[in-house]
């Protein structure tokens, strides 16, 4: 993940340097180092949190030396506390960013929090960066990060399972799968592009436009969710994943 951000974060003025014994070749324009040693005396305005969250007291220590004074540490490890990377990085100006998979083709959903040490200038900066990935929201707490994490974070999981069930019903219908898959995504890129189009609109007054009383798309929807199932199911599946959520911070 870190590495497809980046890839949209360095459209901006800053330079970046990447310190990862695994990775052979940097993205244009970055510096990459195997070894914390090569960077051991140079300082970062911003030194960007993305490993495991298993391995943060392992490495982020070494790294404390390397914050500029009135730096900060942007967090994309998911599950990882402001008390967690505090602690280990020696340093209180910590923003956590929870970002979902299609950030990595600048169209992701990003919520941010930040400790209470961080000034104006470090979040509107680190509003900038996501913004550069997609959309950004900005949360008051980790608790309420962790509710954007069920929604957003975990949600493309939600979308391809939806959408995987889509093409396999379509499939049964007698639709070759090729043309089921094709089909089903574009539908589904085609409305959502329409909502985010049709803001003034409600979801469920877009959905009333393309249902007609007695014709197919009622049939459809009475059979999807007219006991109310779906909605119930949706329900279910955020509480679980909010709870997860919490759990591992």
């Amino acid at each position: 993940m870190g590495s497809a951000l980046l890839e949209y974060w360095k459209k901006g003025d800053e330079d970046f340097t990447i310190v990862d014994p695994a990775m052979e070749e940097a993205p244009d324009g970055v510096r990459l180092f195997a070894d914390r040693d090569a960077i051991a005396d140079e300082t970062f305005d911003v030194v960007i949190l993305a490993i495991k969250p298993q391995l943060i007291h392992c490495v982020m220590p070494d790294y404390a030396a390397n914050l500029a004074e009135d730096g900060y540490v942007l967090s994309i490890a998911a599950g990882a506390s402001i008390r967690t990377i505090s602690n280990a990085t020696g340093t209180e100006r910590i923003i956590r960013v929870m970002p979902n998979l299609p950030a990595a083709i600048g169209k992701g959903a990003s919520g941010l929090t930040s400790a209470d040490a961080i000034t104006v200038r470090h979040k509107a900066h680190a509003l900038d960066l996501m913004s550069r990935t997609g959309g950004v929201v900005t949360v008051a707490d980790e608790d309420a990060l962790d509710r954007v994490t069920a929604v957003a974070g975990s949600g493309p999981g939600y979308v391809f399972e939806f959408a995987r069930a889509y093409v396999d019903a379509a499939s049964q219908l007698g639709i070759r799968t090729e043309d089921a898959r094709k089909l089903v995504l574009q539908t589904m890129a085609g409305t959502i592009a329409l909502a985010l189009d049709r803001g003034d609109q409600s979801l469920a007054e877009l959905r009333d436009d393309v249902t007609s009383k007695g014709g197919t798309t009622a049939a459809g929807l009475k059979a999807l969710n007219g006991s109310g199932a779906v909605s119930r199911a949706v329900e279910d599946c955020l509480a679980a994943a909010y709870g997860r959520a919490v759990q591992l911070r």
